[in-house]
């Protein structure tokens, strides 16, 4: 429906995703794989601790087929009254919170790979051809389905009047709610290579902010698509195009009027939400969204340290690298702590005033790779075998 790039340009770029994709496989698996005699480079074994919180599990439901490179981008929507969970074949479906049962189900048939995005009554999600679906919350009956320029691997977001899209090929649009309708979009910078990746937005009544694979956070006016501020979170260094990566694939968060922001081989670093104007920066290098709790941003780094910085000046309060290597999800706050997920499927609770281990659970030794979602005291994990599963903090 919109007007697409270039077939040979697109094609270039995808060919790139899928370069530095491998790239990034062969480097874990050096990472992860390594030398048995080399604890270097080895993931790091779990040390035993007195635990002080239970985790314990409230209930458990099969919700669909695994696709473990998707379940990062198709993570769930949680809140009191909702859960919505889509799967790689099509499937999305809708749960109690309290209970785990199921409310309706609805089969897209199509494979999906971004989303749940939920706002004002309507459940958004994207799939590998760039179409975005808009879902009935009641019923899971369609809506509408629309196309975009490219696979859509981001969170659909809005404010009631426009959904923000942003797909694989650096392109956000702004759709109308009702309608599907194209009503403005936005063509990022696309450097050579990129971690296969892409941010969420935040969408505000007024504003919509962005990350982008250049390394760039662009403020855009939600009606128009107008700009009010840039700034670039990082600068590309280094010889090399891989070293030169400073995309932005962890979705900002905006606390009060600030927001925090992390990319990898960059910064972590805080900004006015008004003007753009940059409070402060630290050398971080993340994958995943930071999160904020008491005056803390969290954020797991490309080793997989656990690191807290204050909020105001962006100084390291702690960082705990006892997970090393071991392929962490981002955090998630959870009452008044953090968890992680990792790839054997266990949780760990860190407390969040000095990032000691309280408490530690296994779901399942399938792994983790999905960010967990909490709401209050109860934290939800999606496992890579394809299970949903609710737990209480005691």
């Amino acid at each position: 429906m919109f007007q697409t790039k270039s077939n040979q340009s697109q094609t270039i770029r995808l060919m790139n995703k899928l370069f530095i994709l491998l790239a990034s496989f062969l480097i874990s698996s050096c990472s992860f794989f390594g030398q048995e005699d080399d604890p270097a480079i080895t993931p790091a074994e779990l040390e035993d601790f007195e635990s002080r919180v239970e985790l314990e599990r409230l209930w458990v439901t099969k919700t669909g087929s695994k696709k473990e490179g998707y379940l990062i981008t198709l993570r769930p929507f949680v809140s009191r009254e909702h859960i919505f969970i889509a799967d790689y074949e099509g499937k999305v479906i809708s749960l109690d919170p309290e209970t785990g049962k199921k409310n309706w189900e609805s089969d897209l048939d199509t494979n999906l790979s971004g989303g749940v995005g939920y706002a004002f009554g309507t459940v958004y999600v994207g799939n590998l051809e760039g179409q975005v679906f808009a879902l009935n919350e009641e019923s899971g009956s369609l809506i509408w389905s629309t196309t975009v320029s490219s696979e859509v691997l981001a969170r659909p977001n809005s404010n009631g009047k426009v959904v923000i899209i942003n797909s694989i090929d650096n392109q956000m649009v702004a759709l109308d709610v009702k309608t599907g309708d194209l009503i403005w979009k936005h063509d990022g910078d696309a450097p050579i290579l990129s971690v296969r990746g892409v941010s969420d937005s935040i969408v505000t009544d007024t504003m919509v902010i962005s990350g982008f694979d250049s390394g760039k956070l662009i403020s855009f006016n939600a009606s128009n698509g107008s700009i009010n501020w840039e700034t670039r979170v990082a600068l590309p260094k280094g010889r090399t195009e891989l070293e030169r990566m400073v995309d932005i694939d962890g979705a900002p968060i905006l606390i009060g009027d600030v927001i925090y922001v992390v990319s990898y081989q960059g910064n972590l670093a805080a900004y006015s939400r008004g003007t753009g104007s940059n409070l402060w920066f630290q050398d971080a290098s993340s994958h995943f969204s930071p999160t904020h709790l008491n005056n803390r941003v969290f954020i797991t780094d490309e080793d997989d340290s656990v690191v807290a910085f204050n909020a105001g000046n962006g100084r390291i309060d702690w960082s705990n690298e006892k997970l090393f290597l071991r392929r962490l999800t981002g955090p998630t706050v959870v009452s008044s702590y953090v968890a992680v997920g990792d790839f054997e499927g266990y949780v760990h609770l860190l407390d969040a005033s000095d990032g000691s281990f309280v408490g530690r659970t296994r779901v399942e030794r399938s792994g983790i790779t999905a960010s967990l979602s909490s709401y209050r005291d109860i934290l939800f994990v999606h496992s890579d075998k394809g299970t949903f599963s609710a737990y209480k903090i005691r």
